[in-house]
């Protein structure tokens, strides 16, 4: 009786209440990173924080590109915060290190990549996003006229896109593409063809990559077609083969995102937790515009559609 009154009691006072870590939750990050012209430009990245039992902390990060990377624990004391995580893509077995500190709800600091270059980062807590309201519908956008890339413009140097027939194509890896207007809540509707082998991706608001990659017969998994870049599995494979024409309808409702792939869906108003490898910006409460990736290999796209909220 006696012990079942302490074990009450422990209940009651909120012994096994988990305490929530100054540090946790999710931050946008801008990373100062040197460029192709030898200067200085920001990349977006993010990174985010949860506690494990009584005193771990562990997370996730987005670098410049690639997929949301574990880090098995973070360390903080004092204000100060440090972690390292394996290579990715990098060719390399050395890891990279994050060091920063927390100050006024901020974070700043230096991240020292693989091959030794320190780049300083700022960091702010990332946005909700939540809706109170669910959207009305505005009047359907096309995006894409069938005819030229007016309403488009490219990302780098090399663009390589062009317009046939009706499809908009990228023949060979080069620049992204995005539209010049920038949305915040919406349904869109585009469809897409893939030679074997080939990888793009389709990034709403520009922040947010749903995956299009060569997927036919291939297991359910965030880095393949129906999935939202290393964060989303779909529910399961409803990938063509390769050189057909698929379709994605897709619906974001702040970070609320609906996957229908081939009329199928896939993903069922889940959830982003923050930008993906490759983002145009980390801004996550701000309007932004739809990205179709080109750098990755050859891709076509047409009927491109994008309904607004109000």
């Amino acid at each position: 009786m006696k012990k079942l009154l302490i074990a009450l009691f422990a209940f009651t006072s909120g012994a096994y209440a988990q305490d929530h870590h100054p540090l946790e939750g999710a931050w946008d990050l801008n990373v100062a990173m040197e460029n192709r012209n030898g200067g200085v430009s920001t990349a977006p990245s993010w990174l985010e924080v949860r506690h494990s039992g009584h005193k771990t902390l562990t997370g996730r990060f987005v670098g410049d590109g690639g997929s949301a990377r574990p880090i098995s624990e973070v360390f903080y004391k004092d204000g100060h915060i440090s972690f390292k995580i394996p290579p990715q893509w990098e060719l390399t077995d050395v890891q990279m290190s994050f060091e920063g500190d927390l100050k006024d709800g901020k974070l700043s600091g230096t991240i020292t990549k693989p091959n030794g270059k320190a780049m300083a980062f700022t960091g702010v807590r990332a946005p909700s996003l939540w809706r109170a309201a669910e959207p009305v519908w505005d009047k359907p956008i096309t995006l894409f006229n069938g005819k030229d890339l007016t309403g488009w413009k490219a990302l780098g140097p090399k663009n390589q896109w062009i317009v046939e027939n009706g499809v908009l194509k990228s023949p060979a890896s080069g620049a992204n593409l995005c539209t010049e207007q920038k949305f915040n809540d919406f349904k869109l509707h585009i469809e897409f063809r893939l030679p074997a082998g080939s990888n793009s991706g389709v990034y709403l608001r520009g922040r947010y990559e749903a995956q299009v990659e060569d997927s036919f017969g291939k297991e359910p998994y965030s880095i393949y077609l129906g999935g939202i870049y290393g964060f989303i599995d779909p529910l399961f494979q409803a990938a063509k083969p390769s050189g057909e024409w698929q379709t994605y309808d897709i619906t974001l409702v702040g970070r609320k995102v609906s996957v229908t792939l081939n009329g199928q869906k896939v993903i069922v108003e889940q959830n982003i937790p923050g930008i993906t490898g490759g983002a145009m910006d980390s801004d996550e409460a701000a309007p932004g515009p739809i990205m179709m990736q080109g750098d990755h290999g050859p891709v076509e796209y047409r009927n491109i559609v994008l309904t607004p909220a109000k």
